[in-house]
């Protein structure tokens, strides 16, 4: 028996990362580089899925990176960000991968409920993603909608992921006007 949980990724996990990127998301390969950057500038936007059996051993199952950027604003694929933009009004989730044995675990709806976490505590309202892999359906089911709200960097941006790519928001929390 095992149960499935999400805990702060650390430095030394990019190299299972990579491993599990490379097994995933297969065409669309980002460099370590990419990935640590982010853990440096949003470390408590990068999480690590570990499997945990009956004996206390965890497996590395999955990861998720999310940080700061704004609406109608997707990263590039494979870019670095350079800094968190001053002016960022949306919480990005720019990678998830979960290996198969992870899939159908329940880690999705408490990365969505830590994502809402996130928002709440860094006073983010809306949350957005690139959909590959045509999964936009689930996306959907936990509560995200096409957004045509892209900026002119937006839609170059979403070109880099490739036919297919759907951008997606969704307004995670209402902060009353100060």
């Amino acid at each position: 028996m095992y149960r499935f949980e999400w805990r702060p990724m650390r430095r030394d996990d990019l190299s299972q990362v990579m491993m599990i990127a490379a097994a995933v998301h297969i065409g669309y390969f980002e460099a370590e580089e990419v990935f640590a950057e982010r853990l440096m500038l949003f470390p408590q936007g990068c999480r690590i899925a570990e499997r945990i059996d009956t004996h206390g051993l965890h497996e590395v199952a999955g990861y998720a990176f999310m940080h700061p950027t704004r609406h109608g604003c997707p990263p590039f694929l494979n870019q670095l960000l350079g800094r968190v933009d001053d002016r960022a009004d949306c919480l990005h989730l720019h990678d998830v991968a979960l290996l198969s044995t992870a899939r159908g675990s329940g880690l999705g709806r408490v990365l969505t409920s830590y994502l809402q976490q996130l928002c709440i505590g860094t006073r983010i309202a809306r949350a957005a993603l690139v959909a590959v892999h045509e999964s936009g359906g689930y996306w959907q089911s936990a509560g995200f909608t096409d957004d045509a709200a892209l900026k002119e960097e937006g839609r170059a941006a979403l070109q880099s992921y490739g036919e297919g790519a759907r951008y997606m928001s969704k307004s995670v929390v209402h902060f009353p006007a100060a």
